[in-house]
């Protein structure tokens, strides 16, 4: 049917591809639902019973538990994780400060923004993106997807292979997740690999990968919260060091997704579903916010395409550990020696290069408001003394065999329900360290479930930070891609508390 034939009402039921972005004003395509409805009223309900309930200067207790079971509820529900954030949110505030939740809101929302580490990953995740649309507008991903289709010719091996540069890339889960992501996804859709399956080997890649290195972000920060909280008299480096054999959910969870690449575990619960879509020709899910790629060959040389797509991510790797595994000087130094080598060769210009840049940025507006109230809700949760409530509930349970156990689950709970793979542990080693010195218990075994409890919570919470952009690079909604991995995430958790206990039986 030609434009002009169409009615009025069939054009705007009907939106072009431009407008269907995340952010672009549209019509509702349907009436609100009432269950939805019913659930929220519900919800306020529930949260005005309990600020009634609380009597205001004390402890809030179990009440602290409530949001974040909110966020669980209404993210299963709708499928929508920005909105469960910002409901689980609200009503944490609403216990906080029931007379003035709004002022209080627009406190926390504006200290969150100006927090220095929100500030670097919109910086990081904005120039990632820009970095990696560059790649794809010069054609170097499709000269690199094509070299590596040459090397792999089967379905199992582009899994295997999408595993091994993720193992390859573990200087940053950050950059572990988009890189991964964008050099192999035409790659296995061509083999008929759902996108969730993409984004559950590249996440597994992420954090799990980064804590078993010690020269990655991860470790960098860890070893230094270590020294700083009297866990070691030395290096806290070396104490690192030391737990990395400990670490059991990275290595549990490596071992895991290279057996579900290999086709050892079979596929589980949604995956299974997922992974029935892809083989009937639709790799993409629908909803998603990605379009499927064109089949096309590269143009001029292959070779010159492979080393302008490596030379780039050679310099972002080498430069973040130049300046010391930071990544943000790395993908500044990326950016720039990617705009000059691809100007020299006249692959773009300034313009196209320049509106490459912003349209990657713009791609992680939606991963970056996701993880701005996250943080949000981690905020809360601390005001509501959720961690302190965990870890004291816990305590009269502890005994040296069964701390390392212990430690794990209370830990993995409390990032899986923040999003905070970092921030949660600026309260909690303080507490678990000096508990262990108590007990006389192994302080690497212990170490080793901490990070454990870590790469848990940012493997498996679907708003953490590599949760969200493993899914962005992968194409696919954090939704679709935690409850598609849920299943393996879960599995792993249990064979890592399994080992906890056995090691703190064996090691005490």
């Amino acid at each position: 049917m030609t434009h002009s034939a169409q009615t009025p009402s069939a054009a705007q039921a009907q939106p072009s591809p431009a407008d269907s972005h995340a952010f672009a004003p549209s019509q509702p395509d349907q009436r609100g639902k009432g269950r939805i409805f019913m659930m929220v009223v519900g919800l306020l309900a529930l949260v005005i019973g309990l600020t009634l309930y609380h009597q205001a200067g004390t402890d809030f207790g179990w009440i602290s538990l409530v949001p974040s079971l909110i966020v669980l509820v209404v993210a299963i529900s709708t499928h929508r994780t920005l909105e469960a954030l910002a409901i689980g949110s609200l009503a944490g505030l609403i216990l906080l400060e029931p007379n003035d939740y709004i002022g209080e809101l627009a406190d926390i929302s504006l200290s969150v923004m100006m927090d220095e580490t929100i500030a670097w990953l919109i910086l990081v995740c904005g120039l990632m993106g820009g970095f990696i649309a560059m790649l794809e507008k010069s054609g170097c991903t499709l000269s690199f997807s094509h070299f590596m289709g040459r090397l792999v010719k089967t379905r199992r091996q582009s899994m295997l292979s999408t595993a091994m540069l993720g193992v390859l890339i573990f200087i940053d889960d950050y950059l572990n997740a988009l890189a991964t992501s964008a050099a192999m996804k035409r790659l296995t859709d061509r083999f008929g690999v759902s996108r969730e399956k993409l984004a559950y080997i590249v996440d597994s890649t992420a954090a799990p990968m980064c804590i078993l290195v010690p020269i990655s972000t991860w470790a960098v920060y860890f070893a230094e919260l270590l020294r700083t909280n009297g866990a070691t008299e030395g290096s806290g480096m070396a104490l690192y060091i030391q737990s990395i054999p400990f670490m059991l959910y990275g290595w549990i969870a490596m071992g895991l997704v290279f057996l579900v690449a290999i086709g050892l575990v079979p596929d589980l619960g949604p995956m299974k579903k997922a992974e029935a879509r892809a083989r009937a020709g639709q790799p993409i899910p629908d909803g998603a916010p990605d379009v499927a790629m064109k089949d096309e060959a590269p143009t001029g040389s292959p070779w010159i395409g492979v080393f302008n797509f490596l030379a780039p991510m050679a310099v972002l790797i080498g430069a973040s550990a130049w300046f010391e595994i930071d990544l943000l000087k790395g993908v500044i130094t990326a950016v720039l020696f990617t705009i000059i080598l691809y100007l020299v060769q006249r692959l773009a210009t300034f313009a196209t290069l320049m509106d490459a840049i912003m349209d990657g940025f713009r791609t992680m507006m939606l991963p970056l408001a996701i993880v701005a109230v996250g943080f949000v809700l981690r905020e809360v949760n601390d005001q509501l003394g959720m961690t302190q409530f965990m870890i004291d509930s816990l305590a009269p349970w502890l005994t040296p065999a069964l701390l390392p156990a212990i430690v794990f689950l209370s830990m993995a709970v409390v990032v899986f329900a923040t999003g905070s793979s970092w921030g949660v542990f600026v309260i909690s080693i303080p507490i678990v360290v000096p508990m262990a010195v108590h007990m006389d218990a192994s302080m690497p075994l212990v170490v080793g479930a901490l990070l454990s409890a870590s790469s848990f919570g940012s493997h498996a919470c679907f708003f953490s930070d590599s949760s969200v952009l493993s899914s962005q690079g992968s194409g696919v909604l954090p939704m679709q891609h935690a409850l598609t991995q849920l299943p393996y995430t879960l599995i792993g958790a249990t064979v890592t508390t399994l080992g906890f206990i056995v090691l703190g039986v064996l090691m005490h």
